[in-house]
């Protein structure tokens, strides 16, 4: 149980856990996008093949998307504190390893660890504000100043790598995580309340953990790798027939284990399920857009690698925004409001953008979609994740944040897949004007469908109860 002298101090205290907690936020996305632009360097550097480069970002995508549920459930079981600093430990010691990697085979590993440890990271940091902070007004402001950091993150990530890659080499890009993962575990030992000591005798649901955690690696390897192989590529079905399988015997252990590793009654709140439907929706749909900005503003445009990076400021920004309207609209309306506001702002905005991705497109013309759709899209970010959270008890919102982050990465994964593939159809083989006009094309049918997609997550958030949540004081659980 934690003392704390007076209210003052208490809020303090708070404060600083909040602030850490986002600043962890920023190092996972800040990781995003760092090593998408240092890339072709550390290709060249470490021989890797076109075909193997992009396992530099896949490896960690992959076991992420993985080890999720499995991360959950044990920041619930073994503390939220004591995960969250084993796995800035993870973090810190793979980029250190990933930093001085001599072949591709190290860097690959160094990155699947890495991955494992995003996993264990990202649960425990969300799992540890919903315990911190009470359910209602001081939750919902602690989320929108965490998806802030989030989406600061993304941002810092891409000019971070281009100016650390071309001032210091790509083993710089790994190397800052080791310091800012670092400074994240010397002030978890400062300002974290220790975890709460539980009186229950709780076993681990051993068998549920290999096959959902191997399950859902598979999954989620197939659905990144298959748009690669193709999908009648015999690596690539035998992943999604096991992934099937081996998902499919979680349930059953999950229905008759006495201890299981993700509660099926948990799929009775239904705002916990909507909340992870919702996320699901917004990564194949909003989550996809960056890929196809990236493509417009660099093989349409012709910017250079840092310009594209400068270019995201004004997006990112809208999207800080948006987040911290998400907080206000859901406690001075509802959670339901805030999402179907969100949405409806989010889908405008992409719909701008699809007028405005043409060839002969400029900065300007797209600018405005970027900014509305970036509101909308911050707004949803910080809702979802209250839905998500809305009426778990404390010793499961770590299984409920990996049970949404799951349908997160797994809804990036497959709407990356399914809006690429129907943006490069007819591309092969094509060159010069004509395949810059196409990429054009490709981009605005996305971002058309994107629209669509966040129109589903709209109809969703239809489902979720018209009420504005009370504002109760933010305190620690005792």
């Amino acid at each position: 149980m934690s003392s704390i002298s007076s209210p003052t101090a208490k809020h303090h205290a708070l404060g600083w856990s909040l602030a850490l907690l986002a600043f962890a936020q920023l190092i996972i996305s800040l990781d995003i996008n760092i090593v998408f632009v240092a890339l072709p360097e550390i290709g060249a550097g470490l021989g890797f093949s076109e075909q193997t480069l992009q396992w530099v970002v896949s490896a960690y995508t992959v076991f992420c998307g993985g080890f999720l549920l499995l991360g959950g459930r044990a920041a619930d079981l073994l503390g939220q504190r004591r995960m969250f600093i084993f796995a800035l430990w993870l973090y810190a010691l793979s980029s250190l390893v990933g930093g001085l990697a001599w072949s591709p085979a190290v860097i690959i590993v160094a990155r699947a660890v890495q991955g494992i440890g995003g996993a264990l990271l990202f649960p425990s940091t969300l799992s540890l504000i919903n315990r911190l902070f009470n359910e209602g007004a001081p939750r919902n402001r602690a989320l929108a100043i965490w998806g802030g950091a989030g989406a600061s993150g993304l941002t810092l990530g891409s000019l971070a790598g281009g100016m650390l890659t071309s001032t210091f080499g790509w083993p710089s890009v790994f190397f800052v995580n080791v310091l800012l993962a670092g400074i994240a575990i010397v002030a978890a030992f400062l300002v974290i309340p220790k975890d709460t000591t539980s009186q229950e005798r709780r076993s681990f649901d051993l068998p549920g953990a290999l096959t959902v955690t191997t399950g859902a690696t598979l999954l989620v390897y197939a659905l990144v790798q298959g748009p690669e192989d193709g999908w009648d590529a015999m690596p690539i079905v035998v992943a999604l027939v096991l992934a099937i399988l081996l998902l499919l015997v979680f349930a059953f252990i999950e229905i008759r284990s006495r201890d299981p590793l993700m509660p099926v009654r948990l799929f009775n709140n239904r705002s916990l399920v909507a909340g992870m439907i919702i996320t699901f929706l917004y990564m194949g749909s909003f989550g996809a857009l960056p890929y196809f900005l990236t493509v417009l503003f660099q093989n349409v445009l012709g910017y250079t690698a840092l310009q594209t990076g400068l270019a995201f400021i004004v997006p990112s920004l809208a999207i800080f925004m948006g987040t911290q309207l998400g907080a206000r609209l859901v406690n001075r309306l509802a959670t339901r409001s805030a999402l179907l506001l969100g949405s409806l702002i989010g889908i405008a905005g992409t719909l701008a953008m699809a007028q405005a991705a043409v060839a002969n497109a400029s900065y300007m013309m797209i600018l405005p979609g970027l900014i509305v759709s970036g509101i909308g899209q911050g707004i949803v970010w910080t809702a979802m994740w209250i839905a998500a959270s809305t009426g778990v008890a404390h010793h499961e919102q770590g299984i409920a944040s990996g049970m949404a982050s799951t349908t997160l990465n797994v809804g990036n994964a497959i709407g990356l897949a399914v809006l690429v593939a129907l943006a490069n159809s007819g591309l092969s083989g094509v060159s010069g004007e004509l395949l810059r006009s196409g990429l054009a094309q490709g981009a605005q049918q996305a971002f058309y469908l994107a629209a669509i997609g966040m129109a589903l997550g709209l109809l969703v958030a239809l489902t979720l109860p018209n009420k504005r949540q009370n504002s109760a004081q933010s305190g620690v659980e005792a």
